[in-house]
């Protein structure tokens, strides 16, 4: 591909989080792709909750914002430009950004994990910056196509979608199967919502917030204000709170040799579990960590109108109120999903929405 990348002058603002709580909007210079890189002008990026601790608490773990970070790992865009040899995209592509380029040499990304590669460089978590910004760099390998049956915003949503389909993967959700889902965030609701698409049997979701469930429910997810109403019956539980009096809960409900398979991260690194009721029911328990090999899967579903992406999002703003939607969480709970518009399609041809505030629950496209 020929590069005819912007001018390292040219307009590339940018989120960038100094400490908590300290977002501020800046200029920064237009990166130029290596090689086997494209330059991506991005287009909407999801709101994860990752974004919200590192802007709430400046840390995850032992990732710390030690110095000037840009936020944003859900994202789409549009290729611009690329490096000497990229073969595969071309500019005017829309692509879905996969947001962690393994190393691709070490045990675990020769295994297929590379999800699990310890130098993997994933946009967002410090040091590496991420695409709340107009430009960015990705190898070629990981922005994947988007069909004009997807708009930009649900090209964000491609990664929350992979969260999902390898949390079912790691449950071995099939026909059959019944499904137990902790918390209706956006991540519990796609986890649903793969589960049903896989063929389960049955699949019921909890939550505390009222107006979640009643999304939930619209999607046609039964829903339960506990999951210990359910007794011990369910085959499969994806637990996507990370509450420890949830998690045993949700243990609680699954039936001899069911298994449980944790996503949802909480506040402490350590939880109890009831061991003797793992133990005397032969109950797996897993976690699971990010995604490996699941673009396609995931935009291969969400083309085919398997999972209406559209309909969970509760919120579009611009780049210039990411703070707002950072905020979003506890000014307006009710919302499920908030999309950031870095840029617009200016040909109206990627079937976005207008831009809106935060209030008020969009009905399936």
């Amino acid at each position: 591909m020929r590069p005819t990348a912007p001018s390292s002058g040219a307009d590339n603002p940018a989120a960038v989080l100094y400490g908590v709580r300290d977002l501020r909007l800046e200029q920064r210079p237009v990166p130029r792709p290596g090689p086997r890189e494209v330059l991506i002008e991005i287009r909407s990026v999801g709101v994860c909750g990752s974004d919200v601790h590192y802007y709430e608490h400046g840390r995850i773990g032992d990732f710390v914002v030690a110095a000037p970070m840009i936020l944003g790992h859900e994202s789409s865009g549009v290729v611009r430009a690329g490096g000497s040899e990229v073969s595969r995209l071309a500019p005017g592509q829309r692509v879905a950004l996969e947001p962690g380029v393994p190393c691709g040499h070490c045990l675990q990304c020769r295994s297929g994990r590379y999800n699990l590669c310890p130098d993997v460089r994933f946009f967002a978590t410090p040091p590496v910056d991420g695409t709340l910004t107009r430009y960015v760099t990705l190898s070629e390998d990981y922005a994947h196509p988007l069909p004009a049956e997807l708009s930009d915003d649900a090209g964000a949503m491609i990664e929350p979608l992979s969260v999902a389909i390898w949390a079912n993967r790691k449950a071995g959700t099939a026909p059959g199967a019944r499904v137990l889902v902790t918390g209706a965030g956006p991540i519990g609701v796609l986890c649903a919502l793969v589960a049903q698409a896989s063929g389960a049997r049955s699949v019921t979701i909890t939550d505390i917030n009222a107006t979640r469930l009643a999304m939930a429910s619209d999607l046609g997810i039964e829903t339960v204000a506990a999951a210990r109403s359910l007794g011990g019956a369910a085959d499969i539980l994806l637990e996507c709170t990370g509450v420890p009096s949830v998690v045993a809960d949700g243990i609680g409900a699954l039936q001899p040799a069911g298994t449980a398979v944790l996503v949802g991260m909480g506040a402490e690194a350590a939880q109890p579990l009831p061991v003797a009721l793992i133990q005397a029911r032969e109950l797996t328990v897993t976690g699971t960590f990010r995604y490996a090999n699941t673009y396609p899967a995931a935009i291969a579903l969400a083309a085919a109108g398997r999972v209406p992406l559209d309909a969970l999002i509760g919120a579009r703003l611009t780049l210039g109120q990411s703070e707002e939607a950072l905020q979003m969480g506890r000014t307006n709970p009710e919302v499920i999903k908030t999309i950031i518009r870095v840029t617009e399609d200016p040909h109206g041809s990627s079937g976005h929405h207008p831009i809106q505030g935060g209030a008020g629950r969009p009905g399936p496209r």
